[in-house]
């Protein structure tokens, strides 16, 4: 009962009252009321049938409440990953067409099964191969792609042209009028009155206004959706071919999108001093995904915005994410008609303003500030999903192999320093800060990393360069409290350096090893009793004995 009981976390939701039942209602209902057009503008985004978008609310969202760690996330369609599904079918189908939605049925499937998977097995640390500077670039990129491919569709032309004899007939149309409108009244409610649900508002008033002056005469409109409910779907075999080139964008789909949950998650769990757990989270949103795709829709993820409103609006558990649910289900199944006479044009806008706050270059000022290997990292990202689009996947691959190589640099290249005691009792860098030597014929290093195949060598280089350049050394320190674990190539360092010393009638003095690696050492035979090596606890004790080094006993063979 314990273990089904962390999948099912709708056993803890407090019991409803009159006034909580209220609150939790509202709140619900807020999140509705952009969710809704959202949805259907995010469906146009991926290239789906509008009314898919919806269904990405219902079952999909119910099994990721049920199953995941945070039951506050609104779970549906969200630009990153709509924009990634367009972009991973291009090529392979026309948009809206039955192979289309086939091909993404599958990309909604084979990602979810990869999140589940990645939870069943308890592989949610992997995720971390996206970094945050890594996802930073390849957002901002996908942010402007994803603006740049609604301007079309907001002026009301089918494909963009450079000509600027034309720019005057768009702008003069009716598309770009209910457009550009509604763009700047979407911007306007935001900055002046963001509390209000503002997408909502101007979608119904350019329903009511299309409806009024004909707008179908002149330009395109959602049209009448289907108010049924979503229906079991099974998709073709699409060939080993076509699926072979879905995986790559699905496992993409999976990290990104399971990305935007965790940051979601997080706050949430911050919030209510709670620990978030990614594996749980992984099975809720991979059942998510492959529930969409049984509905003939496509892959879920879980919007920040949305999230963010959700907890902005006073919600305190995962009944205001089910009344959220049961929200959207009413609307698609009485509300649908209103939406007919809404001109494409405003989704494009509503696109454009959500996805507005995704654009954000003075990150990447911010990032130089912290690290440039990483904003040049971010940056990369960013160009490469930019050269790259339609396939802006392989940003992410990108980056996530930069990463990859800067860890495995800094991995290769371990800080090693050689250190002297500062005035303020603490070890720090001798050349950097002008400090003396600890003792006269000593050499005191420490190295910042753990003592692996990595690392290793590295050690083993600086002791001999250092030895060899000065000849006159009789004491080498290795002050070891930064070394949390050792393999077998740094045992047999170790055992190497140790020789060598000992024929060089050199002695070694190690400080604060911690007991994990000296245990190690010692069943492989190392740092036996002998003349000429030092064991020391503490750093304390260590620079006391050094400071006695030309007192000490010659037969002084180990100390702890």
């Amino acid at each position: 009962m314990a273990f089904l009981k962390q999948f099912f976390r709708s056993t803890t939701w407090p019991v409803l009252t009159r006034e909580f039942a209220r609150t939790e209602l509202l709140a619900g209902l807020t999140v509705a009321l952009v969710m809704v057009p959202q949805a259907v503008a995010y469906a146009s985004l991926a290239g789906m049938p509008l009314v898919t978008g919806l269904y990405t609310c219902l079952i999909p969202a119910l099994l990721a409440l049920l199953f995941g760690s945070a039951n506050r996330l609104s779970v549906g369609p969200a630009a990153l990953t709509s924009v990634l599904i367009a972009a991973s079918l291009n090529g392979l189908a026309e948009a809206g067409t039955p192979e289309w939605v086939a091909l993404a049925v599958w990309l909604s499937l084979m990602s979810g099964a990869i999140q589940l998977a990645l939870g069943l097995g308890g592989y949610g640390w992997l995720l971390n191969l996206i970094s945050a500077p890594v996802l930073m670039g390849f957002t901002q990129a996908a942010a402007l792609l994803i603006m740049a491919s609604q301007v079309p569709a907001l002026l009301g032309v089918k494909t963009w042209q450079w000509d600027v004899a034309l720019w005057g007939n768009w702008l003069q149309g009716w598309p770009a009028l209910f457009g550009l409108a509604s763009l700047a009244l979407l911007l306007l409610l935001r900055r002046f009155a963001p509390r209000w649900p503002g997408i909502m508002l101007v979608v119904g008033l350019a329903s009511w206004l299309g409806y009024v002056s004909d707008y179908s005469q002149h330009g395109s409109v959602v049209g009448l959706l289907p108010s049924d409910l979503p229906a079991l779907y099974w998709p073709e075999w699409p060939g080993l071919h076509a699926l072979n080139q879905l995986w790559v964008p699905a496992m993409v789909i999976a990290l990104v999108s399971f990305l935007e949950t965790a940051s979601s998650a997080r706050i949430e769990c911050q919030r209510d001093g709670k620990r978030w757990n990614d594996n749980l989270e992984l099975i809720g949103q991979g059942l998510a995904k492959m529930a969409s795709g049984l509905c003939g829709s496509f892959a879920t993820s879980t919007s920040f915005s949305r999230s963010a409103l959700m907890l902005y609006a006073g919600a305190r558990s995962g009944w205001a994410t089910l009344f959220s649910i049961g929200c959207v289900l009413v609307s698609l199944l009485f509300l649908m008609p209103a939406l007919q006479f809404v001109p494409r044009a405003v989704l494009s806008a509503a696109v454009i303003v959500a996805v507005l706050n995704l654009f954000q270059p003075k990150h990447f000022r911010a990032l130089w500030q912290v690290s440039r290997a990483e904003a040049i990292t971010a940056g990369l990202t960013f160009v490469i999903t930019l050269i790259n689009a339609p396939a802006i996947y392989w940003g992410v691959l990108a980056g996530v192999l930069m990463t990859l190589a800067h860890f495995l640099y800094q991995r290769l290249h371990p800080r090693i320093i050689e250190i002297g005691l500062h005035a303020d009792g603490s070890l720090r860098d001798r050349h950097l800060w002008k400090l003396p030597p600890l003792a006269p014929n000593l050499y005191a290093l420490r190295m910042d990393a753990e003592l692996d195949f990595a690392a290793a060598s590295s050690l083993e280089r600086a002791v001999v360069e250092y030895v060899s350049l000065h000849p006159q050394t009789q004491h080498v320190c290795l002050f070891a409290i930064p070394i949390n674990r050792i393999d077998a190539t740094g045992v047999e360092m170790v055992s190497k350096l140790e020789a060598m010393l000992r024929e060089r009638g050199i002695s070694l003095h190690i400080s604060g090893m911690k007991l994990p690696v000296e245990t190690v050492l010692r069943r492989a035979g190392c740092l036996q009793v002998r003349s000429g090596l030092y064991m020391y606890r503490t750093d304390a004790e260590a620079i006391a004995q050094l400071r006695q080094l030309e007192t000490l006993p010659a037969d002084m063979g180990w100390c702890i």
